[in-house]
């Protein structure tokens, strides 16, 4: 006979999913910064490194990375709840600011250098958030992976954009 508790999963889904909107939110508010601070003429006049993406693939690329992280953040809060989650979810929340000032460094204000300093930051952060969401949630920290590998890339881009340009 099924457990109980087996029943009323569903309909605890059903109840956690508003607060899964609010994961989103919160990630919409880090990728807003990107809306705010888009490429310019400044940026499209730099030397780009082998290796650099067609301009239309970073959106798709973002949209897909907020999405798990707002997915992975609702699992561990899932999980844990918000008292005993926050030592997973206080990093979780310094990436993601963290995540919204890259855009604004690189290139709202053209600090490229700084922009890079950032990124190292949130790679840190990133890392410290996986190891945290592993306690709680392994899929949450999986679901970290593609981002932290972005991150990646983009600190390969940042570097050797602001070298090749002499920044």
């Amino acid at each position: 006979m099924a457990d109980e508790s087996e029943h009323r999963r569903p309909r605890q889904w059903l109840r956690d999913l508003p607060v899964l909107a609010i994961f989103v939110a919160v990630t919409a508010l880090a990728a807003a910064s990107g809306a705010v601070a888009r490429p310019s003429e400044w940026y499209a006049a730099l030397s780009k490194p082998p290796g650099t993406p067609p301009g239309w693939l970073f959106p798709v690329a973002w949209s897909l990375l907020y999405a798990l992280m707002a997915i992975a953040g609702w699992l561990v809060w899932r999980r844990a709840g918000l008292r005993a989650g926050l030592p997973a979810l206080v990093p979780f929340a310094g990436q993601l600011g963290a995540n919204g000032l890259w855009s604004i460094l690189f290139f709202g204000l053209h600090w490229p250098w700084l922009a890079l300093a950032d990124l190292v930051v949130l790679g840190g952060l990133i890392i410290l958030t996986m190891a945290r969401f592993r306690r709680f949630s392994p899929i949450a920290a999986a679901l970290l992976a593609p981002y932290l590998v972005w991150v990646g890339y983009a600190g390969y881009l940042n570097l050797t954009i602001n070298l090749i340009n002499g920044l």
